[in-house]
């Protein structure tokens, strides 16, 4: 299954995102759910969550110490349309 890309990331206000994919897909990814909870503490030291970047090897987006978040679930919440929905299309449209 081919992922789209993500062609830039930028943190515009803490715990927001605005992501641009390669399909022309953009717009702002909240992660407020996930901040102060386990790993994503490290967002509120030294303003990490400003330094975030995609990782050259893997695509992903990524803040320092290899912390990153999953490209599908951003990509399905900036298009509102469930994950298990995508997979399932991407699935049916492999099996061809």
């Amino acid at each position: 299954m081919k992922v789209p890309t993500i062609l830039s990331v930028i943190a515009k206000v803490k715990y927001k995102i605005f992501v641009k994919f390669n399909d022309r897909t953009e717009g702002t990814y909240d992660l407020s759910q996930l901040a102060g909870k386990g790993v994503f503490k490290v967002w509120d030291e030294d303003e990490i969550f400003f330094q975030v970047y995609i990782n050259p090897e893997s695509g992903a987006i990524t803040w320092p110490g290899e912390l990153d978040i999953d490209i599908i679930t951003v990509y399905c919440a900036i298009k509102n349309i469930a994950v298990d929905e995508y997979l399932k299309t991407k699935t049916d449209y492999a099996a061809y």
